[in-house]
């Protein structure tokens, strides 16, 4: 499987938001590669989004991230207790990067579902498995990720994304989740999913 290199990531946040689609993310965790397809993404581009955590090319210790080379990545905490991971897009010093929503397990299924839900017996119920990777905060929970992963390359060897070689189908279009503050931007199609 061929390895998305800082190219991609180069590119209009857009573009790399729905091309992301249908790809795989490989986590290396514990001697183990958990792999999941890529369902859901959500674009964030500071020079025009208010939703965007460096809007007005604001730079805190915080947003740092987001000037640093594209591919890189930019985990964060909300509510002080879920993390959100990021992938940094365009040009160094262009603060714009692509949400990861949600994913769809293929591989380490044990290990993700472990993590998940840490206290959990036996097989999932029907609430369980769709509620397994559907949000940003779920999925960093079951692939073990969180700030200490902030500013990470996606070219290294920890966390990084490789072309699966299928069509992701049908991509839909809506305005993003959870940005009500966001003024006009609540409204920007930027949320791609499958």
């Amino acid at each position: 499987m061929e390895k998305l290199m800082q190219e991609f990531y180069a590119r209009d946040t857009l573009t790399v938001a729905r091309e992301l689609l249908g790809n795989y993310l490989v986590r290396e965790y514990e001697g183990e590669r958990l792999i999941c397809r890529i369902t859901e993404t959500e674009a964030y581009i500071g020079r025009c989004d208010k939703a965007c955590h460096a809007y007005g090319y604001k730079r805190t210790a915080r947003t740092e991230t987001l000037f640093a080379p594209p591919g890189t990545i930019y985990i964060y905490l909300i509510y002080g207790m879920y993390h959100c991971l990021n992938f940094v897009t365009e040009d160094v010093g262009e603060p714009a990067a692509v949400l990861i929503r949600g994913l769809e397990p293929i591989s380490g299924i044990e290990t993700i579902t472990r993590l998940r839900y840490p206290n959990h017996c036996g097989p999932l119920n029907a609430y369980q498995t769709k509620n397994l990777l559907n949000g940003p905060g779920k999925l960093c929970k079951a692939l073990s990720l969180d700030k200490s992963c902030n500013s990470m390359s996606l070219t290294g060897d920890t966390l990084y994304v490789v072309r699966s070689g299928e069509s992701p189908g049908a991509i839909h279009t809506s305005a993003r989740i959870g940005i009500d503050y966001a003024e006009e931007a609540v409204h920007f199609p930027w949320r791609f999913y499958i």
